[in-house]
């Protein structure tokens, strides 16, 4: 991240680790999860792009390093000719993304959980009309059979490795910890340590 994006991102991990601290320091986890679950997913939006925030703070930074790889890397791709599947939790994000792609002129089809016609879509990319296919992971239904795809891109998995050896190496335990606020199974018992805590809001 550039310095712009990243002073977001430091100033919101300090506000969230504060905010979720005190949620469950007061509350415990089993009643801190919409806190927690809030914190992690304003951090992925400021990664992924910080127009995602709505927030004042976030109305000046216009540009976004993982958008801005993103793009670098679809061009080289489409390029060498290969076929692309790009996966995004956000539809918020899909768009964004659609308007630089069409900046680009980069021709693409895309299925998210509104869409009616999915065999159109998936015709056009598995006879090779388009190299890109956008897949929203919100889009239930049955299964795509997409076998023309040779690369696989997920634009926001939990944490965004951006370059920082000290993320990449921090992802193991941070999807642990995560793993086990989203598990139903886990129970109601199941405390975050203060370890935990400082490993999830971690600065860059």
């Amino acid at each position: 991240m550039d310095k712009d994006q990243r002073d977001l991102y430091e100033s919101i991990r300090i506000s969230m680790h504060k905010k979720v601290a005190t949620a469950i320091a007061q509350k415990g986890l089993a009643k801190s999860h919409i806190t927690v679950l809030d914190a992690l997913l304003k951090l992925r939006q400021t990664c992924c792009d910080p127009s995602l925030l709505k927030i004042k703070a976030a109305e000046s930074i216009k540009r976004s390093a993982k958008l801005e790889t993103l793009l670098n890397m679809l061009e080289e791709m489409i390029a060498e000719g290969r076929k692309i599947l790009l996966f995004s939790q956000f539809t918020s994000m899909i768009k964004i993304i659609e308007k630089r792609l069409a900046e680009k002129d980069i021709q693409y089809v895309k299925i998210t959980g509104s869409t009616k016609d999915r065999k159109t879509p998936v015709e056009s990319f598995q006879k090779g009309k388009v190299p890109l296919f956008i897949i929203s992971l919100k889009a239930d239904g049955t299964g795509l059979n997409l076998t023309a795809a040779d690369a696989v891109i997920h634009y926001d998995p939990w944490w965004n490795p951006a370059v920082e050896e000290k993320i990449l190496e921090m992802q193991d335990k941070k999807r642990s910890v995560a793993k086990s606020i989203f598990d139903e199974n886990a129970g109601t018992n199941h405390k975050l340590s203060a370890d935990d805590i400082n490993t999830l809001f971690e600065p860059l």
